[in-house]
């Protein structure tokens, strides 16, 4: 496939090569199709994602699973989802948005009906890993389409409203999927997409229009993602086989010594290679290094918490599917709500302070966390939990991703946002494989309380640790504001939630010095201002990886 001729770089452009359209008001009627559209796409994926975590105590009953299937079960999609998003952002550029959003939304719901209909635990994780590569197809696509499709002026309005109505999905997944699961089966979880995406793919192809970035040359990064996903599934597999099969064993042994021959093959890979999917050249600023290793551990104690938490709820506390589902929307809303205000917070006085105190913040609430025990009371015992990781995430995160984003590359902007979101996923990954293992949750473990409950009051201490360790990190290396940089493009920023993203905009700000072309970045969230007419129409779709 080639991109239409006549079509200018980014903008809505025919299918059929036959020119370039006039690019959508957010208030037309197929400007909102178009919005309407993205939003029930990624509520596809989104709702999926947020109830299996949900339903895993009823999973791992109904087909006689251990702790270690369950975490298949979970770490299967995110293995494909993160190494293959980056990729399939550089195939909607080059192949069409519109047609790989709707590759991947097809993709999806096949492996969701295959989910659905698993006689085993094997089955499912196999379904899983194809619903990852339909997630990671539709991801990217999603928001670009969007960027792509609307006038400057009125993208900002429209990504605010996607970005709106997809937290009202996350605040929804959990009762709706708790509601199935008390209804009798966790198998309706997955069919619930079907008409969902039915009707979004009669959306996208009569309402949405075709766009792709015709500026790109060079064929996409297959060697490069074929390497990387290689890697990412060794690791994962030598870190979830060592507890119970020891340093010694066979299969640790392979699976540690193909990581690493797979990891040595990407980074091959992608220095020889003359359009490479992670140009090595983004990691040249030490201050670029220094965020991600700070989203690299923040992201992964959030995970590997979010992981065990919600099924601690059923398990010791005994709460119902609906209810312990529910327990982490405050931290969606407290983020969501706040961000705005924590990046501008950042913009006056550095990325440093708000860092160091949202990762504090959340180092408190992993504690707290560790109350929670037979009967835990939800007022007292787990909405202050939530409450103290909203407000640490809604401090951290803008800021966060503005120094990673601030210090790549002008070039590479976009990919710098991309490569951070694609840190935090493969940070959840790992982490998700290595602590239940690590604190003895393994096989059928996670059916006994009061083991769940020696292990999970462990995970909280680590992680608690970790958000310590990752205040230390940006006290010590993200040590100012950084060099002003130019306008960027939109990026997101990540939140427990699986799917949930929140939108920050990058705009000129006044100057504040002297010196001619200074420019700093200021960051806003959800409802950001207007981003500048003058930039430029290409917005790579690695960017929201």
């Amino acid at each position: 496939m080639t991109p239409d001729a006549g079509a200018q770089p980014g903008e809505p452009s025919p299918a059929d090569g036959s020119g370039p359209r006039e690019l959508l008001a957010y208030r037309s009627a197929q400007g909102r199709w178009v919005v309407a559209a993205m939003i029930l796409g990624s509520s596809v994926a989104g709702i999926d994602s947020t109830v299996v975590a949900v339903a895993l105590p009823a999973i791992g009953r109904n087909l006689h699973a251990g702790f270690q299937d369950l975490q298949w079960t979970v770490t299967s999609y995110t293995l494909a989802l993160a190494s293959l998003i980056l990729l399939a952002g550089s195939l909607s550029d080059r192949w069409g948005r519109r047609r790989v959003f709707l590759a991947g939304l097809g993709w999806f719901t096949a492996a969701s009906v295959l989910c659905a209909a698993a006689p085993s635990i094997g089955w499912l994780i196999a379904a899983r890993a194809v619903q990852g590569v339909g997630g990671a197809l539709m991801t990217p696509a999603s928001l670009a389409i969007i960027e792509a499709a609307f006038q400057p002026g009125d993208r900002t309005h429209a990504i605010g409203t996607w970005a709106g109505f997809s937290g009202v999905s996350a605040a929804i997944a959990p009762f709706l999927g708790g509601w199935l699961l008390e209804a009798g089966s966790w198998r309706p979880i997955f069919l619930i997409n079907v008409p969902v995406a039915a009707a979004v793919a009669w959306m996208a192809r009569r309402h949405v229009p075709e766009s792709r970035d015709t500026s790109l040359s060079g064929s996409a990064d297959w060697p490069g993602a074929l390497a990387g996903a290689a890697a990412l599934a060794m690791i994962t597999y030598a870190i979830l086989v060592l507890p119970r099969a020891g340093a010694l064993s066979l299969p640790f042994g392979a699976a540690a010594v193909l990581g690493l021959l797979s990891s040595a093959t990407f980074a091959v890979t992608e220095r020889r290679r003359s359009h490479p999917m992670l140009p090595p050249a983004i990691f040249a600023p030490a201050r670029f290094r220094a965020a991600n290793a700070v989203t690299f551990v923040v992201n992964g104690a959030l995970g590997g918490f979010a992981f065990v938490f919600i099924p601690a709820l059923e398990i010791i506390a005994g709460y119902s599917p609906v209810v312990a589902g529910s327990a982490l929307v405050p931290v969606t809303v407290v983020t969501l709500l706040l961000s705005g205000a924590s990046g501008q917070l950042a913009q006056r006085i550095g990325p440093r302070p708000p860092l160091v105190a949202g990762c504090l913040l959340c180092a408190v609430a992993s504690i707290l966390a560790v109350r929670i025990g037979p009967g835990a009371g939800y007022w007292t015992v787990v909405l202050p939990v939530a409450l103290l990781f909203g407000l640490g995430l809604a401090s951290l995160l803008p800021p966060l991703t503005a120094t990673a984003m601030n210090s790549a590359p002008d070039s590479l902007a976009g990919l710098a946002s991309g490569v951070n979101n694609a840190v935090a996923r493969v940070a959840g990954l790992l982490w998700i494989a290595a602590l239940p293992p690590l604190t003895g949750l393994t096989g059928a473990a996670y059916t006994d309380p009061a083991q769940f409950q020696s292990s999970f009051a462990q995970i909280g201490w680590i992680c608690a640790a970790a958000f310590a360790c990752a205040a230390a990190l940006a006290a010590t290396f993200i040590t100012g504001p950084g060099r002003p940089t130019p306008a960027r493009r939109p990026a997101l920023i990540q939140t427990p939630v699986p799917h949930l993203a929140c939108p920050v905009a990058f705009r000129h700000a006044p100057r504040r010095t002297r010196r001619p072309n200074t420019r700093k970045a200021t960051v806003r969230s959800c409802a950001a201002d207007t981003p500048s007419p003058s930039r430029p129409r290409i917005d790579h779709a690695q960017e929201q990886a």
